[in-house]
C-alpha cells in the first residue's frame, strides 16, 4: 500500500449541521505547556513500557484519525504493520495544519508533535467539537517514545512533510514536497527500543481486536488494517453499518440470545449523544461495556448509572402494569434486570470530565440525566411495541428475583449456616502468621498431597495455603445460589476476606497475592481456567489491580552427581544439555507430572521461595476480550470450543490423558 495514496473524495456520515468548522487552520492550535521529560517518565503518559504501553502509541495515533471521523471529515481509515515493526496511520481527514503558529513560531505540524498538551481540542473555538484524545498529549508522546517518526500532510492542494528523530527532535522544518487534490494525514512511527525494552514487535492480534472496536463504536467508518511483515500481506476490512447494534451481536456469538432483536436506542440532549444497544441472553452473568468519545470507560459512571436508573425503573413500570408483579410484591432490583444482559453504552460528549489518570470512569453528573430520560423514553416503547420480546425479558428478570429472594430466604430461615456466613477461617486453610495483607500470599493448591508439601515447605510468617479438593464448580454456567453453596468457593470467599460480586471489597482482603498452584497437565490447566473464570466473574478488582498469580512449577529436574537442575520448559532443557557439552549424556532425566511428585524441600526451592520462582501475574488489559474468552471456554455453547481446540491443538506440548 502506497502511503501517498490518498482517498480522493472526503465522505461523512456525519450529518453537516453536526460537523465542526471547515476552516481548520493553524489559529486552532493551542499551546498549554512543552514537551518534557517524557522519556524519563514514559508510565506517566502511556502507563507502561511493557507491550501494553507500546500498543498503546498505536492507539494514540488511530485516535487522532478517528477524531477527525467524528468532526464530520474522515470515512476511511489505514492502519499498516510495515516491515520492521513501524506502524503507519492514514485517514482521508482534513489534515493537520501547516501553517505557522503565531505563538511557537513553528509550523503547526511540529507543534502538535513536539509541545505536549498542544492541540485542536481544547476550549471554545477549538478544531473538535468531540475529542477521544481529549488531553492533547497523543501525537508528542508518541514522538518522544519513537526512534523516529514522519509525518506528511495532504491539504490545500500541496502534500507537506516533516521528520522527528532520537525522541521527538526534528531533523529539519515542514516543507513542501508535491501537490495534491485531496486531504488527509499520514503518520508513521519506529518505537524506541531504549524505551520499550520488552519487546517493539507489534502484536498483529491486539491490533485488529482494538481496531475492530473502534470500528463497532464509529458506525459507517471503514478501518483497513494491514500486515506486511510476513510473505504474504495480512489484511482485514472493518466497516459497521449497524455500529454498536452489530456490537451486541458480536459479543454475544458465544452465547444464546433470547430473542434474534436487538434493541437499539439513540437520542441528543444538549449536546450529548447517546446510543446503546442490549439483548439479553441465557447466561446468569451481565456484560455491560461503557465508552465515552470511543474510550472504554471500564469503570463506568454516570452514563452507566443512568443506564441501571432506567433500565430498572422501565421493567419494574412494565411488570406492574402487566401484572408480572403484583402489588404487594417487592420490585426487582438493578441485579435483577441485568442477568443475562449485553449492553453497550456509548456517548459523546463535547466536554467530558474523568475520574483517574487512567480515564476510567466518567464524571460527568448530567450524563446521569440525560442518559436516563432518552433510554427510558425508548426502551419503554420498544415493550410496548413488541410484547413477545417484552414477556421473554419479563420471565427472565422474575425468575432472577426469585431465585435471588429464595436465596435470601433459605439464608435466613434455616438453621445450618450456609459456607458464606461462617466468620471463622476455613479449616482446610493453613494460615500464616503475618496480618499485613501487603507481606502475605496465598496458595490455592491442587490436591492434598501437594497441599500437605506445600504448608511444610512454606515460609509460615508470610504464605498461607489452601488445598483443593478436585474440580471447583464452573460459575460460568451455574446460577448464583448453586455457586455460593459451593463448600471449596465459600472456603475461598472467606478465606480471601473482601466478600463477592457487587459487595467485594478489596480494601478488606487479607492477601496481596492469591497464587494458584496447579499440576502442568490437562486437569491442571481446567482447575486453573475454573478459578481464573470465578475470580474474573465475582472478585474481578483481584484480577484489575494485580493480585492474581499463577506458579511456574518446573517440567524437567535434571540431575548430574550430587548437581541438581530444574528446567521450566523443553527450551530451557535444551540450553542446559548445550552448555554440558558432551556431559549432557550422563544427565538422569525427570519430568514432573504433577506438584505431588515433589517434596516439600523441592517445591519450596523451585515453586515458592520469593527469591527463586517464577510466576505469571494475570492481568486485565482488555475484559471485553477476557469475557468472550471465558465465554468460548466455559459457555454452555459446543462449537467455540471445537473451533479453539482445532485453532490451537497444533501448540500442545507434553499432553498428559
Amino acid at each position: 500500500m502506497e502511503n501517498d495514496e490518498l482517498e480522493k473524495e472526503t465522505h461523512s456520515f456525519i450529518p453537516e449541521e453536526e460537523k465542526a468548522d471547515a476552516n481548520y487552520t493553524e489559529e486552532n492550535i493551542q499551546v498549554l505547556e512543552g514537551l518534557e521529560a517524557v522519556r524519563k517518565r514514559p508510565g506517566m503518559y502511556i502507563g507502561t513500557t511493557s507491550e501494553a504501553g507500546l500498543h498503546h502509541c498505536v492507539w494514540e495515533i488511530v485516535d487522532n484519525a478517528i477524531d477527525e471521523a467524528l468532526a464530520g471529515y474522515c470515512d476511511t481509515i489505514h492502519v499498516t504493520i510495515n516491515e520492521g515493526n513501524t506502524v503507519t496511520v492514514k485517514d482521508n481527514g482534513r489534515g493537520i495544519p501547516v501553517g505557522i503558529h503565531e505563538k511557537t513560531g513553528r509550523s503547526a505540524v511540529e507543534t502538535v508533535y513536539t509541545i505536549l498538551h498542544a492541540g485542536g481540542k481544547f476550549g471554545e473555538g477549538g478544531g473538535y467539537k468531540v475529542s477521544g484524545g481529549l488531553h492533547g498529549v497523543g501525537a508528542s508522546v508518541v514522538n518522544a517514545l519513537s526512534e523516529w517518526l514522519e509525518v506528511k500532510v495532504h491539504k490545500d492542494g500541496g502534500i507537506y512533510f516533516i521528520r522527528f528523530e532520537n525522541g521527538g527532535h526534528t531533523v529539519e522544518p515542514l516543507k513542501r514536497i508535491g501537490d495534491c487534490d485531496d486531504s488527509g494525514t499520514i503518520v508513521t512511527f519506529k518505537p524506541d527500543a531504549t524505551i520499550f525494552k520488552d519487546t517493539v514487535v507489534f502484536n498483529y492480534q491486539t491490533i485488529r481486536d482494538r481496531i475492530r472496536q473502534m470500528a463497532f463504536l464509529n458506525k459507517g467508518v471503514k478501518i483497513i488494517l494491514c500486515d506486511d511483515r510476513g510473505a504474504e500481506q495480512v489484511k482485514e476490512e472493518f466497516c459497521y453499518a449497524g455500529g454498536v447494534k452489530e456490537y451486541v451481536e458480536y459479543l454475544n456469538r458465544n452465547k444464546i440470545p433470547m430473542s434474534e432483536d436487538v434493541i437499539y436506542c439513540e437520542g441528543k440532549e444538549e449536546g450529548i449523544t447517546v446510543e446503546i444497544a442490549m439483548q439479553y441472553n441465557d447466561s446468569y452473568v451481565p456484560s455491560i461495556y461503557s465508552f465515552c468519545n470511543n474510550i472504554n470507560t471500564h469503570d463506568g459512571g454516570m452514563h452507566e448509572d443512568g443506564f441501571k436508573m432506567a433500565l430498572t425503573r422501565v421493567i419494574n413500570n412494565y411488570a406492574r402494569n402487566n401484572k408480572y408483579l403484583k402489588d404487594n410484591e417487592e420490585s426487582v432490583t438493578s441485579d435483577d434486570c441485568r442477568e443475562g444482559l449485553t449492553a453497550v453504552i456509548s456517548i459523546k460528549h463535547p466536554d467530558p470530565q474523568y475520574e483517574g489518570q487512567t480515564k476510567g470512569k466518567l464524571g460527568n453528573s448530567e450524563v446521569r440525566r440525560i442518559t436516563s430520560s432518552i433510554f427510558g423514553a425508548q426502551l419503554e416503547r420498544f415493550l410496548a411495541e413488541n410484547p413477545k420480546i417484552a414477556k421473554l425479558i419479563m420471565d427472565k428478570v422474575i425468575l432472577a428475583a426469585n431465585a435471588r429472594q429464595a436465596a435470601k430466604a433459605a439464608r435466613e430461615n434455616t438453621r445450618r449456616k450456609s459456607v458464606l456466613e461462617i466468620t471463622s477461617l476455613p479449616g482446610k486453610l493453613a494460615d500464616c502468621a503475618s496480618k499485613d495483607a501487603s507481606k502475605c500470599e496465598l496458595f490455592i493448591v491442587e490436591g492434598d498431597s501437594a497441599g500437605g508439601s506445600a504448608k511444610n515447605g512454606r515460609d509460615r510468617e508470610t504464605q498461607a495455603i489452601m488445598p483443593l479438593r478436585g474440580k471447583i464448580l464452573n460459575v460460568e454456567k451455574a446460577l448464583p445460589k448453586r455457586v455460593f453453596g459451593n463448600a471449596e468457593i465459600g472456603n475461598m470467599i472467606i478465606a480471601i476476606g473482601g466478600g463477592f460480586g457487587s459487595d467485594f471489597d478489596i480494601s478488606k482482603i487479607r492477601y496481596h497475592k492469591i497464587v494458584i498452584m496447579t499440576d502442568a497437565d490437562v486437569d491442571g490447566s481446567h482447575i486453573r481456567i475454573l478459578l481464573l473464570t470465578f475470580f474474573y466473574r465475582y472478585m474481578r478488582p483481584l484480577i484489575e489491580q494485580g493480585y492474581v498469580y499463577i506458579a511456574q512449577p518446573p517440567l524437567y529436574k535434571a540431575s548430574r552427581g550430587n548437581k541438581d537442575y530444574y528446567c521450566y520448559n523443553d527450551e530451557q532443557l535444551e540450553v542446559l544439555k548445550q552448555k554440558l557439552g558432551p556431559a549432557a549424556k550422563t544427565l538422569k532425566l525427570q519430568r514432573y507430572k504433577g506438584l505431588g511428585e515433589m517434596d516439600a524441600i523441592q517445591l519450596w526451592e523451585t515453586t515458592m521461595d520469593p527469591e527463586k520462582r517464577k510466576m505469571i501475574r494475570v492481568s486485565l488489559s482488555d475484559a471485553m476480550e477476557a469475557d468472550q474468552i471465558f465465554d468460548e471456554l466455559m459457555g454452555d455453547r459446543v462449537e467455540p470450543r471445537k473451533d479453539f481446540i482445532k485453532n490451537n491443538a497444533k501448540f500442545v506440548k507434553n499432553l498428559d490423558i
